[in-house]
């Protein structure tokens, strides 16, 4: 069971966590907002606008100097999606090179016992499901209350340790 979180609420949890932030991605294709004009810039060929994603990069230049730690494991199929393929160009690189350990595990083949369920881990110990529609667009966050915490630590190590990082992932594909 959760609670559901305002917006000002769910972005607090990047300011307060102290020392680490974990999220697992499952989706496939994710419809936000204000990505939409950038994924049809990349979909005509146009070059990545400066400062795309600045705002994330330097909240995560600025955590990491303090000495916190972010960690992403995106899971993918092949062939990648529309989405992705604009999120290994445009996004995922300057997320790993601001300070990111952002990982991708291939779940083609094997799920490697992951959930079917986005969420964030921050301290170890906090739980935030994201829930979205089946086109991928956000309908919402909520805190979990009272989660099986081994649980998610476990599918945060598992997801991990079969995650290869992105840099090295980028370079083998």
């Amino acid at each position: 069971m959760g609670a559901r979180l305002s917006a000002d609420e769910w972005i607090r949890y990047f300011d307060e966590f102290t020392s680490s932030a974990f999220r697992l991605e499952l989706r496939q294709t994710y419809v936000i907002s204000k990505e939409q004009p950038h994924l049809r810039r990349f979909l005509a060929g146009e070059t990545k606008p400066d400062g795309h994603n600045a705002a994330w990069r330097e909240k995560v230049v600025r955590l990491t100097a303090a000495g916190r730690s972010i960690q992403r494991v995106k899971a993918i199929r092949r062939p990648l999606t529309d989405y992705l393929r604009y999120q290994c160009a445009w996004s995922i690189p300057g997320n790993a090179a601001a300070g990111e350990d952002y990982r991708m595990v291939d779940i083609a083949v094997d799920d490697f016992g992951l959930p079917d369920q986005d969420f964030w881990l921050f301290d170890d110990e906090t739980v935030v499901h994201l829930n979205y529609n089946p086109d991928g667009t956000f309908i919402g966050a909520e805190v979990m209350v009272e989660p099986d915490i081994a649980q998610y630590r476990e599918w945060r190590d598992n997801s991990i340790s079969h995650g290869v990082p992105f840099p090295e992932w980028i370079s083998g594909s």
